[in-house]
């Protein structure tokens, strides 16, 4: 496998602020059946990956609504009345959603169980600190989910708890969990044939947010920077200038905004440098809305893959061929 060092220019950051807007969710407790399962999730794409290796075997309920800012995210008060009925409570961890974990930890059950996926699945010297996420902050970067192979052992982590949870229906979760890894491997292994229709030199990202290192070290990609300006305000005039003097000196040929952040920043380089300014790319904002066949971690990043393989200047015949999943999970809640 063609590994690269992440490489991140302290220059293009302007402090990291969030994923999106504080919303308040619509949560309003569980609606599952006698005996079920009952599964709390945090941001939704971790909710996609439980709904589908739950299946209709147990009732998954989101907390984090889309578009919302998952690092500083505050939990409404009803959030604790599905965090004092869940069975089990999956969160990224890493120091992502702090808040609603606290809140979990103060409102579950006795023998409920926490699960900190995250920290299950990515040993700690496999930790990226970068401008985003200092060492000395304590936080290390906690997207792991936009790489397949950490989204296959995300699911796997939620099946052998489901199992444990629920022995009847042990096989149901192992079951999906493959059926997972197999789509998640089949749109992996798509990537990496497109991505190699890419100019050389040119699997350079600059993003928004700062959501694709580990991917990035995986599929030998450069993280050239990300820009989130604190309390999306705007980062001031000389700060501009040196990131249109980066992007010049990278030869970045498309920069990708944030489809639920428009940043005049990013369209301002590159108006300067000639670079073109994609602004639909998503972190955790899956596209759809719940019940459409895209609405889901795969349809999430087929999208993103696309989208970044096509502004790169290559082209997605193998992405474009990958066959959504067979059926949308329907015993999930995304909570708005």
């Amino acid at each position: 496998m063609n590994r690269s060092v992440v490489v991140v220019v302290p220059l293009l950051a302007v402090v990291l602020a969030a994923c999106g807007s504080n919303t308040t969710p619509s949560t309003a407790g569980s609606s599952a059946r006698p005996g079920e399962l009952v599964v709390a999730t945090t941001v939704a794409p971790i909710t996609s990956i439980a709904a589908a290796v739950a299946g209709d075997k147990a009732k998954v309920e989101g907390i984090v609504p889309e578009g919302t800012n998952s690092h500083t995210y505050e939990p409404a008060p009803q959030v604790a009345e599905l965090l004092s009925t869940a069975d089990v409570i999956f969160v990224n961890g890493l120091k992502l959603e702090d808040p609603t974990q606290t809140m979990a930890e103060t409102n579950k059950k006795p023998d409920a169980e926490i699960v900190d996926i995250g920290t299950k699945v990515l040993p700690e010297s496999d930790y990226i600190y970068d401008f985003s996420f200092p060492k000395e902050g304590g936080k290390p970067n906690p997207h792991l989910w936009t790489d397949p192979a950490y989204a296959i052992k995300y699911a796997q982590v939620i099946a052998d708890t489901l199992a444990a949870k629920d022995p009847a229906n042990a096989a149901t979760y192992q079951a999906n969990a493959k059926a997972f890894e197999a789509k998640a491997t089949e749109l992996s292994d798509a990537l990496r044939k497109d991505q190699q229709t890419v100019p050389n030199g040119n699997l350079k990202l600059l993003t928004y947010h700062d959501a694709y290192a580990y991917f990035a070290k995986d599929f030998g990609w450069q993280v050239i920077g990300a820009i989130q300006p604190q309390n999306f305000s705007d980062p001031s005039p000389q700060e501009v200038a040196a990131l249109i003097e980066q992007v010049k000196a990278e030869k970045v040929t498309t920069i990708f905004g944030s489809e639920v952040f428009p940043s005049k920043v990013l369209q301002e380089v590159g108006d300067a440098t000639g670079a073109r300014y994609e602004s639909t790319l998503r972190d955790d904002d899956l596209p759809g809305v719940p019940g459409d066949a895209e609405h889901s971690w795969f349809g999430l990043m087929k999208y993103d893959y696309i989208t970044m393989v096509k502004g790169l200047g290559g082209t997605t015949t193998n992405l474009d061929n990958v066959s959504n999943e067979p059926k949308p999970i329907d015993n999930a809640t995304y909570p708005q």
